[in-house]
């Protein structure tokens, strides 16, 4: 009788030992799902570096190339004429476009984790290598002071990123009035044109900043020409015509310094080839 009694107890403590440890590997099981989903989330929250991430003084700089392409998008500014003189003060610039919806959003990750214009797609305008100016319609008025200015026109993605192919851009100078002196600008020689980042940043805009820069007559590689982009004293060369992310900023003002080098790491000739800007992150 006894040895009953023991078969049976026996059986009822393995068989609660066996469910037990069968709920235990379904709870580990779907912690590890939970885990796996998290994880996925957080890659596809990032865009995918296109290449090396570069790591240095708690900040991570990365290239990426997956925005949307639009390779039949075209710009070119009618007016004011190169080579032309307008007046000085108010001056109308007007763009012909194809291929290329203004005031659209762009489709993309990108619009959602950096910063994006609400007003969608539209135009860079530089002048001198000043901050650009963004517009949505393809007429405008823009002041232009007494001299020779160089122009810079070139197409933007919602999120600031510019398009880079050859029709997209257009390059000309412009005098205004009667300038005593002309510009030394070679409109045919190597030439970097800062962009983006500008202004403020605030909240989740702060995570992670868009570099972009223009180049004009030249290309880069890990065996020619090269951007070095110095960030609050940290140096990071960048080898690739490409839009760049910056994370691990801090809060408060961040300095942007942007030099366009030749393979032997000299700055190259040029009025805009080394510029640098302050930018400014806030919580909220």
């Amino acid at each position: 009788m006894k040895k009953t009694y023991l078969l049976l107890a026996s059986s009822l403590m393995l068989s609660f030992t066996a469910c037990n440890s069968n709920e235990q590997s379904q709870e580990g099981a779907g912690q590890d799902s939970t885990a796996m989903q998290d994880s996925a989330a957080a890659v596809n929250d990032a865009p995918t570096p296109a290449g090396e991430v570069m790591s240095k003084d708690g900040l991570r700089v990365y290239a990426f190339d997956d925005s949307p392409k639009f390779p039949d998008a075209a710009l070119k500014l009618k007016e004011p004429a190169a080579g032309g003189t307008v007046e000085p003060g108010p001056v109308n610039f007007v763009y012909e476009l194809e291929n290329y919806q203004l005031t659209q959003m762009t489709e993309s990750s990108h619009a959602a984790h950096m910063a994006n214009s609400h007003q969608g797609q539209h135009i860079h305008n530089i002048v001198d290598n000043e901050p650009y100016t963004a517009h949505y319609e393809t007429e405008f008025t823009k002041e232009l002071e007494a001299g020779d200015h160089v122009i810079l026109s070139f197409l933007s993605r919602s999120y600031h990123e510019s398009l880079k192919h050859e029709d997209a851009y257009d390059l000309r100078v412009v005098t205004a009035g009667k300038p005593a002196q002309k510009a030394d600008f070679d409109e045919n020689a190597p030439h970097m044109f800062y962009s983006r980042p500008k202004g403020e940043y605030t909240g989740d805009e702060t995570k992670r900043i868009m570099l972009d820069f223009y180049l004009v007559n030249t290309e880069l590689s890990p065996e020619g020409n090269k951007v070095r982009a110095t960030v609050n004293g940290s140096e990071f060369m960048l080898e690739r015509w490409l839009p760049y992310a910056i994370e691990g900023l801090p809060m408060g003002e961040n300095t942007i310094k942007l030099e366009l080098l030749d393979q032997d790491g000299k700055v190259l000739p040029g009025p805009y080839n080394s510029v640098e800007r302050t930018i400014t992150l806030k919580d909220s």
